[in-house]
């Protein structure tokens, strides 16, 4: 392994080695953030709501438990690289079909590990996410390369991960006919869609309100995916047309693609929520649930008008986690209930899905 310095935009530097995939340029680039998440790191990896960052663990010894297929949550990883504390080089699993280190490698991830991953977290806390640059190039490159790399805000990154083509997943035969909009959507989610009793037909995120209708679904699933919401080319437009329509139901940046249809405004978040262990008060019921969560951006309440209802909110910061609309068939939460890593205190919205899909227009 090489030495290797991690660089962010405002000049902090941190050394380490080169882990993973080494790029011939000796410089990987992206939005540098952290994950809190103890467990669950080849789900995080794959998790296409990582497209252009780079994922900090702060847990200090990662791939303990080699990775496996059944795991993976799409093709192959978004993320543009990993730092971390430690990478276990040896791992010890019965699942385990491969480490993690060769895991990066044949995905073409970058890392780099020995980094002071504490000082890391609580830098970014303090001052947010920012650009980073890290690879064996000298530090001048990577400054440079951290400087001149374009932020996340205003970037349509749905279009790098969304399907090229739709497909269908689950028994024709199931009660309930879902639409799923593909944002950067989750293995564990269709899963979960699945066990519901959904049959599911993924579509590229651009489809046009009129072709989903076209297809009679019984509901409209709008997945997790990554960046800045209102850069998504006609995601709000489409859902705005299906509201009224056909119950709607969204995660994540689906969540707030469907706030901006309700007429919403969002906002990116200093340093965003990236972890399994988020508490969400649930307002109907005044119950806290703990919470999986991977995003940047979030949902402006005070941009919500008196048709949407706030039903959860973050007990850490009190960011809005979760909407209802008033008058039509749609809701949506800003955590991930499919756990995927995570608790799964949140599994029954699930089932509040199918519930809209039974009653009555």
């Amino acid at each position: 392994m090489s030495e290797a310095l991690l660089v962010l935009a405002d000049g902090t530097t941190f050394e380490g080695e080169a882990v993973g995939w080494e790029p011939e340029s000796g410089v990987a680039v992206g939005e540098v953030v952290f994950n809190t998440a103890l467990t669950g790191y080849q789900e995080i990896v794959t998790d296409p709501s990582y497209a252009g960052q780079v994922i900090t663990f702060t847990y200090p010894h990662v791939g303990n438990y080699g990775v496996n297929p059944h795991d993976d949550e799409s093709r192959q990883p978004a993320c543009r690289g990993v730092v971390l504390r430690d990478l276990a080089r040896r791992p010890s699993s019965w699942r385990a079909t491969e480490d993690l280190g060769g895991f990066l490698r044949r995905h073409r991830v970058a890392g780099i590990a020995g980094v002071d991953t504490r000082r890391l977290t609580r830098h970014v806390r303090e001052v947010g996410a920012m650009p980073g640059a890290f690879g064996a190039a000298g530090e001048d490159v990577l400054r440079e390369a951290a400087i001149t790399a374009p932020g996340t805000e205003g970037v349509d990154l749905v279009a790098s991960v969304t399907t090229g083509e739709p497909y269908r997943v689950g028994d024709p035969d199931a009660p309930f006919f879902v639409v799923a909009y593909d944002f950067g959507i989750k293995a564990t989610i269709l899963r979960h869609l699945r066990a519901a009793g959904c049959h599911v037909e993924v579509v590229p995120a651009g489809t046009p309100a009129a072709d989903v209708l076209a297809r009679e679904p019984d509901g409209v699933f709008l997945s997790n995916g990554p960046g800045d919401p209102a850069a998504v080319a006609g995601a709000a437009e489409n859902v705005r047309a299906l509201l009224g329509r056909t119950p709607v139901f969204g995660i994540c940046l689906g969540h707030q693609i469907l706030a901006l249809a309700l007429g919403g405004r969002t906002f990116k978040l200093r340093f965003g929520h990236h972890g399994a262990n988020h508490p969400v008060r649930r307002l109907a019921t005044g119950g806290v649930e703990i919470t999986s969560q991977n995003h940047n951006y979030a949902v402006d309440p005070d941009s919500l008008g008196g048709a949407v209802e706030v039903t959860h909110t973050n007990l850490n910061d009190g960011v809005c986690e979760g909407i209802r609309a008033r008058d039509v068939p749609a809701f949506g939460v800003q955590y991930h209930p499919e756990a995927g890593p995570g608790p799964h205190d949140a599994a029954y919205l699930f089932g509040e899905f199918t519930r809209l899909m039974t009653e009555p227009a």
